[in-house]
């Protein structure tokens, strides 16, 4: 059962961003005050990633957990009401994203998934210039 009334959950889902998320904004400053220049939602590109690297021909994906449905973290909980949507509505999240994935590696672009649970984890940052640059 849920907690609020129809019209109250409406207008709390309308309100969850799709762009310029916190954890997408951390990771931009991160790369900006590394001297990593970057593109924003590129729509010519398959998933329009949340941030590209043109001279690392590099997609970068920051991912809500509970949106795509990260495996075995603690963002990531099915909602006890309507659980069957939300579980084809998730599934269909993850199957469209290996969708754009496999297109972008078949235009040889180089992949980075950051997961939102990451973002507060310090080592994520060292990992992401290593990935970027060593690849």
């Amino acid at each position: 059962m849920d907690v609020h009334e129809p019209e109250v959950r409406s207008y709390n889902m309308s309100r969850i961003k799709s762009k310029d998320t916190k954890p997408e904004i951390f990771v931009r400053k991160f790369l900006f005050a590394n001297g990593f220049r970057y593109r924003l939602h590129a729509k010519n590109l398959p998933g329009k990633p949340d941030v590209i690297l043109p001279k690392y021909k590099t997609a970068i994906f920051i991912n809500g957990c509970f949106w795509h449905g990260h495996e075995n973290c603690h963002y990531f909980k099915l909602p006890k009401t309507r659980t069957e949507w939300w579980r084809k509505k998730i599934q269909r999240n993850r199957d469209n994203d290996i969708i754009k994935h496999n297109k972008l590696k078949d235009m040889d672009y180089r992949l980075i998934i950051i997961w939102e649970c990451q973002i507060k984890n310090k080592s994520i940052y060292t990992n992401l210039i290593n990935d970027i640059k060593t690849k």
